[in-house]
């Protein structure tokens, strides 16, 4: 695999039989019409920036990638386990609509978000192997947490029959929003989130929205109309 670069016409032939072929603006008709790329500047420099924007978009495409896919996977363990062992639905359909809806909204600003640079030094081919490893790990390790909260909603704060059950939906309809929010901030990075490697300021600026929504909701004047119960004050310290 190799390129080539050429701008008259006995540069055809090989701008033909490279895998990248460039000219310029002022190359001939023929050269143009064979070239994959034609460079507006006098510079080989926007070739460099060009490769570096698309290794930057693809990484950021990555990141969504590992977001979505994670968070489904431990959801679906968590939904599995909660409706096997509550005599109650764990999330009424009305309120998995309202988390996804700012959920999906907290992502909105990835496509803007900075990329480390060892993540653009060299290509990264997409790999299943790393998505399928990253949804392994992050899946469980979120259902995990889950578990956690199923446990704090029944045990302490006695959200453990049918009359208690919209206690237990509005808690653990705060919790995955929150931390399937914040976990865009470890995914996002090899480096440790917040220290080593910060976020865009609109992928923080839409997380604290979220965020803020989240903890707002269950008090809003919405909060009947979604069925949503007061969290006692004892909740929030715990989560």
């Amino acid at each position: 695999m190799f390129g080539f670069l050429g701008d008259d016409i006995n540069d055809a032939p090989a701008l033909h039989t490279a895998a990248v072929n460039l000219s310029v603006e002022t190359a001939v008709d023929i050269a143009r019409d064979a070239a994959d790329v034609i460079l507006l500047e006098r510079s080989l420099l926007v070739i460099v920036d060009a490769v570096r924007e698309g290794r930057t978009v693809f990484a950021n495409i990555l990141k969504y990638e590992r977001m979505g896919a994670s968070s489904n996977f431990g959801n679906m363990f968590s939904v599995i386990g909660a409706s096997a062992l509550l005599p109650f639905v764990p999330m009424a359909p009305i309120k998995v609509l309202a988390n996804n809806l700012p959920y999906d909204f907290s992502q909105l600003p990835i496509p803007a978000d900075r990329v480390d640079d060892e993540q653009v030094a060299k290509p990264r081919p997409w790999s299943m192997r790393e998505l399928r490893r990253c949804i392994l790990c992050v899946g469980p390790l979120s259902a995990i947490f889950d578990y956690a909260t199923f446990a704090l909603l029944h045990f302490v704060l006695k959200a453990n029959d049918a009359s208690h059950a919209a206690l237990f939906q509005t808690g653990w309809f705060v919790k995955p929003l929150l931390t399937h929010t914040l976990v865009i901030h470890v995914i996002r990075t090899n480096r440790i989130p917040f220290f080593q490697s910060v976020a865009s300021w609109q992928l923080l600026a839409m997380t604290v929205v979220v965020i803020s929504i989240g903890r707002w909701l269950p008090f809003s004047p919405f909060a009947s109309a979604l069925g949503f119960a007061p969290l006692r004050a004892s909740y929030w310290p715990l989560l």
